[in-house]
């Protein structure tokens, strides 16, 4: 099979998957699966999302697969993963019913990041084969390292007491130690109002 979009082989792929959902003695409803990040963007690593029917207009299902996978096998099984949260509708997360559903078909690993386990790797290996190549190259994100200047402090120069300050109360100074009962010395960078 020979698919131009990367949306056309995401589909063949949620036909492809209905069967071993079907086998485990559950159903997988109408959904819509393109390929695209998580709502919590490109930082969380996040690798799929599945969106409930109550989130979407058209009352179905919507699947994201990263941009950032273009190895069939991994997408298959990220897709999998996003569909068991289509069959819960995503009402219990990573809870008990998802476990149950997961584990079902295969599924191994903490629930979060649950995926195939070895029987169903082969599974999805041969699907992969089926569906033919993934068309879709890899996305690139560079991963930006916040730079975060450290919270200013305030000590007390007699036992120590440590205290983080939020910076919209700089203005008033450095607080009075709670044991001690004398002004505490400013730490780190206080102009920053």
């Amino acid at each position: 099979m020979k698919h131009s979009t990367r949306e056309s082989w995401l589909e063949a792929g949620v036909k492809a998957l209905t069967p071993l959902f079907s086998k485990a003695g559950y159903a997988v409803p109408l959904c819509k699966v393109s390929c695209g990040f998580a709502s919590t963007g490109t930082r969380s690593g996040h690798i799929g999302q599945c969106w409930s029917t109550k989130a979407s207009a058209d009352g179905l299902n919507q699947v994201f697969v990263s941009p950032a996978l273009e190895d069939a096998v991994e997408v298959l099984d990220t897709l999998l993963h996003e569909l068991v949260h289509a069959v819960d509708n995503c009402e219990h997360k990573h809870g008990k019913e998802f476990k149950k559903i997961a584990t079902k078909l295969g599924m191994v690993g903490p629930m979060r990041s649950a995926g195939a386990g070895p029987a169903l790797k082969e599974v999805l290996k041969d699907i992969a084969a089926k569906l033919g190549a993934y068309p879709h190259a890899r996305l690139s994100v560079p991963k930006k390292a916040a730079a975060r200047a450290p919270r200013p402090r305030a000590k007390c120069v007699r036992c120590g007491f440590t205290v983080p300050m939020l910076r919209e109360f700089l203005h008033y100074g450095p607080p009075i130690c709670p044991k001690d009962r004398i002004e505490m010395e400013a730490l780190g960078d206080w102009d920053a109002i």
